[in-house]
């Protein structure tokens, strides 16, 4: 089992193609017209929704069966095909050529594979069991769908303009502080629509003008202040 390194990838406005048209093959398109990547889907037969896509110039169909040379110019390739043999040969072409490769359910003709994902508006959870149990994987986004941890995605619209902020000011806070900062009341206060308020608030305890939190923010270190959020 080869093991990952995990990464993100910027697919906006790239080149990728996606040989198969199934349900699967349907599936990973709408991910990458999600995140912006120009599709190439290459099959003589396509899932209604993949026909919809092509129709309304979502996506280009090539109308016909993978042919060598179809991956050329390509970031990333996705081959979903039923042939064996067809798979194994885009896997080498791809190879052959430096591109990113994922030939679905063969880990070992995947040179990238592709986690199940959890999101809430910003915020994407990535998990990968690299390749050993994707039923596994899909377990884990279920209860991670339904979590209350999922919550804390509601601040990172309000944390990306503080963050702006702190560096305007040039103010140097140590990550401990923005973690310790980080606190229910806070998250209420976005999720309620006060988020201009939690804003403010936020800032104040980054600077150490919130006593309640911790009068000094030097004290915040690595290994933290003792203060725990909530």
């Amino acid at each position: 089992m080869p093991s990952y390194y995990p990464a993100y990838l910027n697919v906006r406005d790239r080149h990728c193609v996606v040989i198969g048209g199934g349900a699967v093959a349907e599936g990973k398109i709408a991910q990458l017209r999600d995140a912006g990547a120009n599709v190439t889907v290459v099959s003589p037969e396509v899932t209604p929704a993949i026909l919809e896509a092509a129709d309304q110039g979502q996506v280009n169909w090539l109308e016909r069966k993978y042919q060598a040379g179809d991956v050329q110019g390509a970031f990333l390739v996705i081959a979903t095909t039923n042939a064996r043999t067809v798979n194994e040969a885009i896997f080498q072409e791809a190879e052959d050529a430096g591109i990113l490769i994922n030939v679905a359910d063969v880990p070992a003709q995947c040179s990238f594979i592709a986690p199940s994902i959890v999101s809430r508006g910003a915020v994407t959870v990535a998990i990968s069991t690299g390749g050993a149990s994707p039923a596994l994987a899909r377990k884990f986004r279920e209860e991670l769908t339904g979590s209350p941890v999922m919550d804390w995605a509601d601040l990172a619209g309000m944390l990306s303009q503080a963050r702006g902020q702190v560096k305007q000011r040039g103010l140097a806070v140590d990550p401990q502080r923005w973690q310790c900062c980080l606190t229910t009341d806070l998250l209420e206060l976005a999720q309620s629509g006060n988020e201009e308020e939690a804003l403010t608030c936020l800032l104040s305890r980054l600077s150490g003008g919130d006593t309640d939190l911790c009068p000094d923010a030097a004290r915040c270190q690595p290994s933290g202040c003792g203060r725990k959020p909530g």
